[in-house]
């Protein structure tokens, strides 16, 4: 029985790296983003759609458009609704091949930013929420994509509340630290969601 797990956490928590930390403990990790944009890449169903229904949103070059694309659905609700009916089930799907590939043992973590607020976290075996200083999570954001902290406080603002997350999740990772406290405090939760993986899938009695 493959194990499903949910990671998420705010921007600027550190996210990102603990995805690829459980991949390197030999998880199969699902990037949901990856799967959105792939839904939507040159060529795909998707983006076909998309044409269909906003051929404004489409480049010249047969791409999307995303800048476009934002501003048609920005102040319409309705074409927002439009546009996750397109980009939603596309997701999904592609999400499902991906786990039929993981080994029967195998933990498969499924990387969601909104996997609360979607309610993707209803669906998994168990949730991770990767946590940070606000102050520590704004400094990040602003190093790396040089915005402007207001402008990342305004984002944070618009996620859920951290306290409602924490209250969601199985498991709280702190990410205020070295990169080697994180690796430890993430092979702990690994440890343990591989305790929750049946006996039976692998292979009979622990020793």
């Amino acid at each position: 029985m493959r194990l499903r797990v949910g990671l998420t956490g705010g921007i600027g928590s550190g996210k990102s790296e603990v995805a690829s930390i459980l991949g390197s403990f030999g998880a199969l990790v699902i990037d949901a983003d990856a799967l959105a944009r792939e839904a939507v890449a040159a060529g795909s169903a998707g983006l076909g759609l998309i044409a269909a229904a906003w051929p404004g949103a489409i480049s010249a070059d047969g791409t999307l458009d995303r800048a476009a694309l934002a501003r048609i659905v920005f102040h319409d609700s309705a074409a927002r609704d439009a546009l996750n009916a397109i980009v939603h089930p596309e997701v999904r799907r592609l999400g499902a091949e991906r786990e039929a590939s993981a080994g029967p043992d195998q933990i498969v973590v499924h990387d969601v930013p909104l996997l609360f607020e979607g309610g993707f976290y209803r669906q998994c075996d168990a949730n991770v929420l990767v946590v940070a200083d606000k102050a520590t999570r704004i400094a990040r954001i602003v190093a790396r994509n040089g915005l402007d902290p207001a402008d990342v406080e305004r984002r944070m603002s618009a996620q859920i509340d951290p306290d409602r997350a924490r209250e969601l999740a199985d498991y709280v990772i702190p990410n205020d630290g070295t990169i080697a406290a994180l690796h430890d405090a993430t092979r702990e939760v690994y440890d343990d969601l591989l305790e929750r993986i049946p006996t039976a899938s692998r292979g009979g009695s622990k020793p």
